[in-house]
């Protein structure tokens, strides 16, 4: 499995050493853009709108803290900032119990694995986290940001979990017309509670699955077999051979010795007899 991170995590004056690997995946089906005429695969470029050309190593990061105006930021001072943060451990600051945090604040999982040392501080930590119900609050830095972790164990593993901060998780004030009374009977409010009661069983995520995934990854690989593919219109290479070869010729034609030109002879005049 592949390592994403590296550093450590401590508690106390318990410090594990680990590796972050990625707990999901996306399986979303890719699909490119062709253009309809040659079914060429469409090119995305980023171009200056001033200078009208293409850009490539001529970029820079910038922060714009007005409508067109901009705080340009050097590459060397953000890899120092991140640099100083990610070189940090990362400490778990509280334990909280895991019913107390709001399933919205939850962004991605990443198990946890220790380091080649950190095997026996890696078991005490999860048999700890397991014997008192409780899960780990701690900072991490990943990919340039700062991010608060839930540590937590799932499966004998343990796992963090990157979650928002307060200020990134929207006011539901700011949600329009959410009705503020529950204009509802009673019975209304029993057949839909027996409803619920009717359909409530064990969480089970194996008899889940991306049904429009499936049946998108079959009309793929019916079309695949049924030979309805397509090729992409070669693109036509100008050879200029014709220009070359005039050219070639031309020079050959300039360079080769000219033959020299006899002299014109004079026209000798002619004498009139005399009668």
């Amino acid at each position: 499995m592949h390592t994403m991170w590296k550093g450590s995590i401590s508690f106390g004056l318990v410090n594990i050493p680990i590796k972050l690997h990625a707990a999901t995946e996306d399986k979303d089906v890719k699909l490119r853009t062709l253009h309809k005429k040659c079914h060429s695969p469409i090119k995305y470029e980023k171009v200056c709108p001033v200078c009208d050309e293409e850009v490539k190593n001529e970029l820079v990061k910038a922060y714009e803290y007005a409508k067109g105006k901009f705080v340009v930021l050097d590459n060397e001072d953000l890899e120092n900032l991140r640099k100083e943060n990610e070189d940090k451990a990362v400490e778990i600051i509280d334990f909280v119990k895991m019913e107390e945090i709001d399933p919205i604040y939850f962004d991605r999982s990443y198990y946890m694995s220790p380091s080649e040392s950190g095997g026996k501080a890696y078991s005490l930590l999860r048999k700890a986290l397991e014997e008192s119900q409780k899960v780990g609050l701690a900072k991490i830095v990943i990919r340039s940001k700062e991010q608060m972790a839930v540590i937590r164990v799932y499966e004998n593993t343990l796992v963090m979990e990157t979650i928002h901060y307060p200020d990134e998780v929207r006011s539901v004030a700011d949600v329009p017309n959410i009705p503020s009374d529950d204009k509802v009977t009673k019975k209304e409010l029993d057949t839909a509670i027996l409803l619920i009661d009717q359909l409530t069983t064990e969480f089970e995520p194996e008899k889940y699955t991306d049904e429009y995934r499936t049946a998108l990854l079959e009309l793929i690989e019916s079309k695949r077999t049924g030979n309805e593919t397509i090729t992409p219109t070669a693109k036509e290479v100008g050879t200029n051979v014709t220009d070359l070869m005039a050219a070639l010729q031309a020079s050959i034609d300039r360079t080769k010795p000219k033959k020299p030109t006899a002299p014109r002879k004079k026209a000798t005049p002619k004498i009139k007899k005399e009668a």
